[in-house]
């Protein structure tokens, strides 16, 4: 009878915590992550520092290539203080355009981005323990792993699974958990993401 007792006491215990882990398990659930959404795609916009190269058709001495101010403005021959950043590459030549028509009858202009860096609200900032930190230019169908691989990875002291992506979604700002070492370590695939412009990617320092 005391032996029936004794299994009877280690078996509850046993499913007790059982019970436990299954309870904590439940608390530990994470933020889902942002469903991707391929219209959020865009073209790319122009900003401070990019490299723009302007060919107007038949006008040589009017074409060239000229960076984009910090203001976001740029200047050329006849065209002063035309604001670039923030425009696609078809928007700043259609302004071009209509500046010279003031001079060149009809012209016809092609502006081709030869250096890109990207509006501050495009660029994607990686703050914390990276290897490199880094704001980089959104690049179409970017994904988390393209921007690991772009900053170098994390550092030893990084606390990847405990990582936070941060969006604006409709307006405001949501905050998501995103598992970089299941996907660097483990080679999840699954914790992979597409980025967004804008995208924040924070990476604590591990409490050890």
């Amino acid at each position: 009878m005391g032996k029936y007792k004794s299994n009877l006491i280690k078996t509850s215990a046993i499913a007790l915590i059982a019970a436990s882990t299954l309870a904590l398990g439940g608390c530990a659930t994470r933020t889902p992550l942002p469903v991707d959404n391929p219209a959020a795609a865009s073209d790319y916009l122009i900003g401070p520092g990019d490299s723009v190269n302007i060919i107007v058709w038949r006008n040589p001495e009017v074409s060239m290539s000229v960076p984009v101010r910090p203001d976001g403005k740029i200047t050329t021959p006849l065209v002063e203080d035309l604001q670039a950043s923030g425009k696609t590459s078809t928007e700043l030549a259609r302004d071009i355009e209509k500046s010279l028509s003031k001079f060149i009858q009809q012209p016809v202009v092609t502006v081709v981005v030869t250096g890109f860096v990207g509006t501050y609200g495009e660029q994607i900032r990686v703050i914390g323990q990276a290897a490199r930190p880094a704001a980089l230019p959104y690049r179409r169908d970017m994904s988390l792993m393209d921007v690991l691989i772009a900053v170098g990875g994390t550092t030893e002291f990084a606390a990847g699974n405990r990582a936070s992506l941060i969006r604006t979604v409709d307006g405001k700002q949501q905050r998501y958990n995103v598992r970089l070492d299941d996907l660097i370590k483990g080679g999840d695939i699954s914790a992979n993401l597409q980025m967004r412009p804008g995208d924040v990617l924070i990476i604590p320092e591990s409490y050890f």
